[in-house]
C-alpha cells in the first residue's frame, strides 16, 4: 500500500494487519516476552510503512498530518504498547525535529531511507549522571573545517544498537575548554564508520522488552550539514521538541487504554460468580467506568494535539499543556493497567497476559520525558507565577480568566475557589499541579463534547475527574511536613518488644 492511498484505507489496512501478525501468524503474548523484536516481523511491520504518516508529502510521505501520526500510534498501542513507543520514538523525536529544523540538503535521503530501506532514528539527550538535568549535560561538540567532533555518553535511548540515525544534543566546546550554556542537536548516520556510535550495554529494562535500551559511548565526526538549524536558541528548540512528543502521547495512551477497556469489559461480562457476572457488581461497574473515563480523556487530548502540535507551530512556550498531557495520560494508562489486573485475578498476575504485562510496559511512560512528579511540579509553578503578577491569589479566580480553562473550572468551582498564599512546598507543588492538569483535561473533554462524542460518556468522565480532584484536594490542603528519619533502626526492631 503506497502513500498516494486514502488514509482510511491505510489505517484499517494497517490494523488488520497488526492482527494477523500478532494474533493469527505469531502470539503477541510470546513475542512480547522476548528481548526484541524478530526481524521477520519488523520487517513485515515496515513493509507497511507505518513511519510514512510523519514525512512531508514533497519526500513521497502521507504529509506529518498529527491526525494521522496519532492513530497510527493508537492502533499500534491497542495491540502493542512497545511497537507503539517505537513510532513514537520515530515519528515525534526524529522524523518531525528532521522535517522542522535540518537542512533541505540531507533531507531526502534521510527520508528516502525511512520510506524504502526501513530505517529508524532516535533521540539521544540524557546521559548517566544527567537524567532530567539537560541542560548540564556533558556530551559535548567540537568544530573543524568541515566537521563537528561529538563526544560523550548517552544512556536509555530507546532503540540503543538498533536505530539506523540519531538525533544527538550536545553542547558546543569554547576555545576556554567551557561548555555553552546553549544546546545544539546533530544527525549522525550509523552506517557511516566515523559516525557509527559505540553501543557498550544493553539495559535489562523490566518492561517494553520489545525496544533495546542502554548505554552509549560516542566518540564520532558529523559533517557540518548535519546541524540542525534552530529557529532561535537550541534550548528553544530542545523545548519545542520535547513538547510536541509529550503532546503525542496521547495517541500512544488512547489505543492502550481502549485495549484495557475493551479487554476488562469482556472478562467481565464472561466471568461469572455465583448467579451473576462481574459485570452485575457496584464496584466492578465503578472500576470500569476509570478506564472508560481515562478513554474519554485520551480520546479528548488527541483531538486537542491535533489542533496544536503540527510542526508549523512551535511549542517551546506550550508547556502547561504538554506537561498536561503528558501526565495525565500516563497516569491513566498504568491506572487502567492496574485495573484489568485486578479484575482478572490470578491470571492478570501473568507477565504473558496484557494486564500484568501492560503495568510494566505503562509504568516508564510515568517516569521517561520528565517524570511526573517532576512536571507536575512545573504546572503549579507557571500557574502560580502568573497568578503572583496578576497579583490574583483565588485559583479558581485564575483559571477562570484562562481561555483554556475558563470553561472547565466552572465544574470544580467549590473546590478550587480557595487561596495560594506563600510559597508551597515541593509536595504541595506536586499536588496541586495534579488538581490543574486534571482541569486542563476536562477542557479538553468539553472541547470533544462538543464536536458531538457521545454525552453519557463525557458526564461519566465529568462526575469521575470532579471525585478525582476531591480526593486530590483533601491531600493538598492536609498538612503534612514529615520528614524521612534517617537512622530510623534505632530502637525500631518490633522483636526487642514482644
Amino acid at each position: 500500500m503506497n502513500t498516494k492511498t486514502k488514509f482510511s484505507e491505510f489505517i484499517k489496512d494497517f490494523e488488520s494487519s497488526l492482527h494477523h501478525l500478532f494474533h493469527e501468524k505469531r502470539d503477541i503474548d510470546q513475542l512480547s516476552l522476548e528481548r526484541g523484536l524478530p526481524s521477520e516481523v519488523l520487517s513485515e511491520i515496515m513493509s507497511k510503512q507505518p513511519l510514512s504518516v510523519a514525512i512531508p508529502s514533497e519526500y513521497g510521505g502521507r504529509g506529518g498530518h498529527v491526525t494521522e501520526c496519532l492513530q497510527v500510534l493508537s492502533a499500534a498501542s491497542y495491540e502493542s504498547l512497545s511497537l507503539s513507543l517505537t513510532f513514537g520514538i520515530n515519528i515525534a523525536l526524529f522524523l518531525e525535529p528532521i522535517a522542522k529544523y535540518a537542512k533541505d540538503s540531507i533531507k531526502p535521503e534521510i527520508f528516502n531511507r525511512f520510506l524504502k530501506e526501513q530505517n529508524m532514528g532516535g533521540l539521544m539527550i540524557t546521559e548517566p549522571n544527567f537524567g532530567s538535568d539537560a541542560l548540564n549535560m556533558k556530551t559535548f561538540s567540537k568544530e573543524f573545517d568541515e566537521t563537528y567532533h561529538i563526544k560523550g555518553n548517552k544512556h536509555w535511548q530507546g532503540l540503543t544498537g538498533m536505530a539506523d540515525y540519531w538525533l544527538i544534543a550536545t553542547r558546543k566546546k569554547m576555545e576556554n575548554g567551557d561548555l555553552s550554556r546553549d544546546i545544539d542537536f546533530f544527525i549522525s548516520d550509523n552506517s557511516k564508520s566515523k559516525q557509527h556510535i559505540h553501543v557498550e550495554e544493553i539495559y535489562d529494562n523490566a518492561g517494553l522488552y520489545m525496544i533495546p535500551y542502554g548505554l552509549n559511548n560516542l566518540d564520532i565526526k558529523v559533517p557540518k550539514t548535519q546541524k540542525l538549524v534552530p529557529e532561535s536558541t537550541g534550548i528553544k528548540m530542545m523545548l519545542d521538541i520535547l513538547h510536541r512528543s509529550r503532546l503525542q502521547f496521547p495517541g500512544m495512551g488512547a489505543g492502550f487504554i481502549k485495549r484495557m477497556l475493551d479487554e476488562a469489559t469482556q472478562h467481565c461480562k464472561k466471568r461469572m460468580v455465583g448467579a451473576s457476572n462481574l459485570l452485575a457488581m457496584d464496584q466492578i461497574q465503578f472500576q470500569l467506568a476509570k478506564i472508560q473515563s481515562a478513554f474519554t480523556i485520551s480520546s479528548a487530548m488527541c483531538l486537542r494535539s491535533t489542533a496544536i502540535s503540527g510542526i508549523e507551530h512551535n511549542l517551546a512556550t506550550n508547556g502547561l499543556e504538554a506537561n498536561s498531557m503528558k501526565t495525565v495520560v500516563t497516569d491513566l494508562m498504568h491506572e487502567s493497567a492496574q485495573i484489568l489486573t485486578q479484575l482478572s485475578g490470578a491470571n492478570g498476575y501473568r507477565i504473558s497476559h496484557i494486564g500484568g504485562r501492560g503495568i510494566m510496559d505503562s509504568r516508564p511512560f510515568q517516569i521517561f520525558e520528565g517524570s511526573n512528579e517532576m512536571l507536575y511540579s512545573q504546572i503549579s509553578e507557571m500557574i502560580t507565577r502568573a497568578m503572583r503578577k496578576k497579583k490574583n491569589s483565588n485559583l479558581w479566580e485564575y483559571l477562570k480568566t484562562l481561555d483554556l480553562t475558563a470553561q472547565a473550572c466552572e465544574y470544580f468551582k467549590k473546590d478550587l475557589n480557595f487561596d495560594i498564599s506563600g510559597n508551597l512546598s515541593q509536595r504541595k507543588l506536586v499536588e496541586l499541579g495534579r488538581i490543574i492538569a486534571r482541569v486542563v483535561s476536562i477542557a479538553y473533554v468539553l472541547e470533544l463534547q462538543e464536536k458531538g462524542f457521545r454525552k453519557d460518556l463525557i458526564e461519566n468522565c465529568i462526575k469521575m475527574v470532579q471525585q478525582e480532584i476531591s480526593g486530590l484536594l483533601s491531600y493538598f490542603q492536609f498538612d503534612n511536613s514529615v520528614n524521612v528519619i534517617e537512622d530510623y533502626s534505632l530502637d525500631s526492631a518490633w522483636s526487642k518488644f514482644a
